[in-house]
Formats: C-alpha cells, structure tokens, sequence
C-alpha cells in the first residue's frame, strides 16, 4: 500500500527492536569460528555460514517485526519464525556439536521479546530442559557453567525488560483513557454551562417576545433582534469550547446575569467592584457564576437574586422556592467538578433565612 493510502503511522520504534536484537549478534563470532573450524569441506562450511546467517537475520528481523506489531498479528509470525530459528539450529549441529548450545541465549531472548510473557516463560523453560539434557548427556564437564550463567542472565534480564515494557506500556494506555476521559468530561461540561446559559436566556426572551407582540411591537422586536445576537454569541462559545479555546471572563459573566435576571423579571443585586477577586481566580468563579445564575432563572422562581464576591469567594442566594429535596443535576455536579478540580469547596443549601437557595464557592 503507498504511503497516501495508508492511515496508520509508523512506528519509530521498529528500530529500536531492530538496534536491540542487533546487539546480541556479536556472540554469534563463537559459532562462526566453530563452524569455520570444522572438518568439512569448504562448500559445507560456507553453507554453515550461510546457515548462521540466516540465523542471525531472521533473529534481528524477528525481533524487529513483532515488536512493531500488534499482540494480534505477532503471535502466528512469532511462532513461525522461532520455528525457522529452531530448523537452523538443528542444521548447526553437524557443524558445531554441542556447540550449538552457544544459540540457547539468543532463542530465549527472541521468546522473551516476541512471544506472550506466558507462553514465553513456559517455551524459554523447555529451552532451559533442552539445554540441560543436551549438556548432560553430552558430558559437557565444569566449561559449560559459564553458558548456563550467561543465559540465565539473559532470560531474567530480558523477560524483566519485556514485563517492565508491557506494564509501561499498559499504564500509558490507561493514563490516555483517563487524559480522554476528562477531556470529554470538560467538554461536557463546558458545552452544558454554555449552552444551558445561553438557552435559558433565549427561552426567556422568547416568552417576552411573544408576549409584547400585542402589546409594544418595536419592544418585541428589540428582543428577537438580542434573541438573534445571543444565538450567535453561543453557537462561537461552543466552537471555542470544543476547541478547548472558551475562557469565561467574569465582567462578562455579571453582564450576562443581569440580562438573563432582568430578562426573567428577577430582580438583580450584583456587585460592581470586581478588583476584590483574585485574578488567579476569576475565570473559575465566572464559570460558576454562570451555571448559578442559570439555576435561577430556570428553576428558583424568585423575586430576587443576590450576587457577592470575595478575594476568593462568590455567594449566589435567591428568595425562591428554594432545593426542597431535589437531587442535584448535571449543572450543580458539573459546577462541583470544576470547583474541586482546582481545590475549591462548594456549599449549596437553603438561603440565610431558611428562604431561597444559597451557593458558595470556596477556592
């Protein structure tokens, strides 16, 4: 397939895969001198080259393709090919006799980085069998220890790495599930703080409009002409927030509650002087103003609603009807979630004088 047609990326790591099993094939310089050495004729002992060759290549391709591969499609090529490794084992033997045992290091590392663990361990056990057996029965003597250290060696150190890599591996998997969870999540909740605001405000507007049809027509039109603008002020504050780009300012925030206050008939008490509030935590507290004020046009059926802001504090309170036992909703949880997400603390119960609903927010 050409490069325009295919939509997966490469991995940069077949290299390294490849780098890594290159590294071992410096011990195969022993076998190479045995099988140079051997008593055959020179048309054998190139074969037996060749053989060792292709030993070597299929090891460093081996290695290379199945770490680049999915566990899905490695399993069937891995098996195969350390299937081929064993046949070109087998074909050494002539050469190098018990020799041949020299290999055992590099199909245990091939097993330990292109197998599944499992299986890996239990194939890189019979490998240890077979090698015992072979060196006992060929009365290999005191000189083959140092092949035995050698490859228990490599088995610990290459099944450690392969365990190390695919636990990395996984809890990079798992820490993306969570980076697009909460990515979705502030989505969410962004697009319901914008929309649920502007919404509401365009409901409410839509209502008065109707109503002043019959009674002051340039008024009503007045308000279809704001209907229109907040439309269009919300469809770009949803861009922006699934671009990630939407920043709430909270002068902004205070016009807003007083046009959605005053276009639900409630009367609004909100505060002027916005230098009080850290600007560290301005954009935080413009968001929560949103969501708030947007509960009590739709939902408190107040009279009134009463705005204050601290260094680090804003208090929303209305003389409504007040929770009366209702579970919170999506807006009071995602307002939650933004407020503790950053360290803050959330209060919301019923007004001063047991009227009304009261949210403060701590950060």
């Amino acid at each position: 397939m050409s490069a325009e047609g295919d939509a997966r990326p490469r991995n940069p790591w077949v290299f390294f895969g490849w780098l890594m099993s290159g590294v071992w094939l410096g011990f195969l310089v022993f076998p190479a001198m045995a099988v140079w050495a051997s008593p055959y004729g020179l048309g054998l002992r190139v074969a037996g080259m060749l053989a060792l060759l292709a030993f070597a290549g299929v090891f460093v391709y081996g290695c290379g393709a199945c770490w680049s591969e999915s566990a899905s499609a490695r399993r069937p090529l891995a098996h195969w090919l350390f299937a081929v490794l064993l046949v070109l084992t087998a074909a050494l033997v002539p050469f190098v006799g018990i020799g041949v045992l020299a290999l055992a290091p590099f199909l245990v590392s091939f097993l330990a980085f292109t197998w599944p663990v499992r299986m890996g361990l239990l194939a890189a056990g019979v490998v240890w069998v077979a090698v015992a057996c072979t060196a006992w029965i060929g009365h290999a003597g005191e000189d083959w220890g140092n092949l035995f250290v050698i490859l228990g060696i490599v088995s610990v150190s290459s099944f450690a790495t392969r365990i190390a890599n695919t636990r990395g591996l996984e809890y990079d998997r798992a820490m993306d599930a969570l980076r697009l969870a909460d990515e979705r999540e502030r989505v969410a909740r962004d697009v319901h703080d914008v929309l649920g605001h502007s919404l509401t405000v365009v409901a409410v507007k839509a209502e008065l409009a109707e109503r002043l049809l019959e009674v002051d027509v340039d008024r009503a039109r007045n308000e279809l002409a704001e209907i229109r603008a907040l439309t269009r002020t919300a469809l770009a504050e949803v861009r922006e927030t699934v671009g990630g780009l939407r920043v709430a300012a909270l002068a902004d925030e205070i016009d807003s509650a007083r046009t959605a206050l005053g276009g639900a008939g409630i009367r609004a008490d909100l505060p002027h002087d916005l230098s009080v509030v850290d600007p560290r935590h301005r954009t935080v507290l413009a968001w929560v103003l949103r969501e708030a004020v947007t509960n009590v046009v739709r939902h408190s059926g107040a009279r009134a609603c009463r705005v204050s802001l601290g260094e680090r504090t804003l208090v929303v309170e209305d003389d409504g009807r007040g929770l009366r036992g209702r579970r919170e909703g999506n807006g009071i949880r995602g307002l939650r979630e933004r407020v503790e997400g950053v360290g803050g603390h959330v209060d919301v119960g019923p007004g001063e004088r047991g009227v009304g609903t009261r949210v403060e927010v701590t950060l």
